[in-house]
């Protein structure tokens, strides 16, 4: 009965010495720093505790790696946002302001240089040669104004907007506004400075 025990114990193989999702958020943090071309394998690699054969076995190749960052770096904005969004709580302005902040709160979370959104850093500039960054930005891209057309539109259908407005326009604008934000933070605008823009916009869209 020993035996079959120490057998079936080694079958099960040795336990993951990482963790996966730590990891990856170490390779998002060197690629929102130094930008997809400038990070290599080996930079990655030291920011993970990993060595290289180990780290392409667990994700692949520094595209491969890429994509999951930008992926994860995704559904944890996109949680913010959806949670700013549908909440019953909220009127029109509070909840386009608590989007707009908790965005800002993203790209003001890293030491020193404020580094703005993860995605319009990087993957705007290798959307052009890598079909699946332009896919997959576009796809995203398209999910935020949906999401936010739907809060504009219940807004229209709850009379905090006018019946006139275009909830498929305004939400563009907003995400736009927000693209914009992000760029101007990257360029170490002060965070007090894009609140006041957030909040003007905001003013704008809400008419």
């Amino acid at each position: 009965m020993a035996q079959n025990k120490t057998g079936e114990g080694k079958g099960r193989g040795r336990p993951r010495a990482y963790d996966p999702d730590a990891a990856l958020q170490k390779a998002l943090g060197v690629f929102w720093s130094t930008g997809y071309s400038g990070s290599s394998l080996d930079s990655i690699a030291i920011a993970a505790g990993m060595n290289r054969p180990s780290l392409y076995a667990a994700f692949g190749d520094k595209h491969a790696i890429y994509l999951k960052a930008l992926e994860q770096y995704w559904d944890f904005a996109a949680a913010d946002i959806h949670q700013a969004l549908t909440s019953t709580e909220l009127t029109l302005p509070e909840a386009l302001m608590r989007f707009y902040e908790g965005q800002l709160s993203i790209y003001y979370s890293g030491e020193g240089q404020p580094r703005g959104c993860f995605a319009i850093g990087t993957a705007t500039a290798e959307a052009v040669e890598h079909v699946q960054i332009r896919e997959l930005l576009a796809e995203r891209l398209s999910r935020l104004d949906a999401e936010l057309e739907a809060r504009l539109r219940s807004a229209v259908e709850s009379g905090e907007l006018d019946t006139e407005a275009d909830p498929a326009a305004l939400a563009v604008l907003a995400s736009a506004m927000l693209h914009s934000i992000s760029i101007r933070a990257r360029a170490g605008k002060p965070r007090e400075e894009l609140t006041e823009l957030a909040r003007n916009a905001v003013n704008v869209l809400c008419g």
